[in-house]
């Protein structure tokens, strides 16, 4: 439980934007409180954010040997601990924006903060299908991240699921690594921009599953992926495409639900952020992360955003 019911600085989920703003506030005096997070209905919601679900993360500097995205984020926490950050389980349940202090109610109680910055991540959208998990974390073999994960799949023939701008991104680049990029999408049309589809289907790499849909996955019992069971939705019939990865991009969905109507958002529900600072449209509320990037979602780009987010805060309370 928090140790105080008024803080100057608190800080909504612990990943790395939400870590690396806790490092700054507290060593800048602040006293933050981090609201861990986790406890909502989507089982891989966690404190620690998309990389407690990530098993090497090699692209992250300073790690040239790489390291595993849980001790990553346990490195994160120990060195905001370390500058006197107070951590608080569970997650906020609502929000009143409307003047300052602003009103919290977490699962352990309400409390008030001068500022707020908010780092609750987003999560991408998955199929939901039996041994998925599995996958994604303790066997490998699914992500949701080809700049992430691209290049572990040298040689390889690869799925990627979507048909929107997303999916056309993501095969293309996968196209540097990959043998063959094999895109399955349940239309026949594309959702994506017309430039994006045309660079994907000029592409002699790339290959297509239209009309069709994942059902399953194949390798389960060899403790390895191997592929999918894929089913076309016109004719009813279903095969077994060998690949040696899949990658999820059917979207990503901000954890954003708590600031409905009083934050500004965009058509897709990520928080809007003023003139490249993390201000948002309330004074004293900071968005950090990719709650608010849905561009980029690299972990360096959230903890340098996370930094931002701590330095605003700072300035704005040293003003008010």
């Amino acid at each position: 439980m928090p140790s105080q019911s008024d803080y100057k600085v608190v800080i909504l989920g612990s990943g790395p934007a939400g870590l690396t703003a806790a490092v700054y506030a507290s060593r800048a005096n602040l006293s933050p409180l981090v609201v861990e997070g986790g406890g909502g209905e989507d089982a891989t919601d966690l404190p620690g954010g998309q990389l407690m679900l990530t098993t090497d993360v090699d692209n992250y500097p300073g790690f040239p040997e790489g390291i595993l995205g849980p001790e990553m984020m346990d490195r994160f926490r120990r060195q905001a601990e370390r500058f006197g950050t107070e951590f608080a389980g569970g997650a906020a349940t609502t929000a009143d924006l409307s003047q300052r202090p602003f009103r919290l109610a977490l699962e352990s109680g309400p409390l008030t903060t001068q500022a707020l910055v908010i780092a609750t991540g987003a999560r991408a959208k998955w199929l939901d299908l039996p041994d998925e998990l599995d996958f994604r974390t303790r066997l490998g073999g699914i992500s949701a991240c080809a700049t992430c994960d691209g290049f572990f799949y040298k040689d390889k023939d690869v799925l990627v699921v979507g048909g929107g701008d997303t999916a056309m991104e993501e095969a293309s680049f996968l196209t540097k690594f990959a043998r063959k990029v094999t895109v399955v999408h349940r239309r026949q049309e594309l959702r994506a921009s017309k430039i994006m589809e045309e660079r994907a289907r000029a592409t002699p790499k790339i290959e297509w599953l239209l009309d069709s849909v994942v059902e399953g996955y194949l390798g389960r019992g060899e403790e390895r992926f191997r592929g999918a069971r894929v089913r076309n939705l016109r004719t009813g019939d279903a095969k077994d495409v060998e690949a040696g990865g899949l990658f999820m991009a059917i979207g990503h969905e901000p954890n954003t639900a708590l600031f409905r109507g009083q934050l500004d958002m965009d058509g897709s529900g990520y928080l809007v952020t003023r003139d490249g600072t993390t201000a948002t449209n309330v004074p004293g509320v900071f968005a950090a992360g990719d709650v608010a990037d849905h561009r980029y979602r690299q972990a360096v780009t959230a903890a340098g955003s996370g930094c931002m987010a701590a330095i605003d805060a700072e300035r704005f309370l040293a003003h008010h």
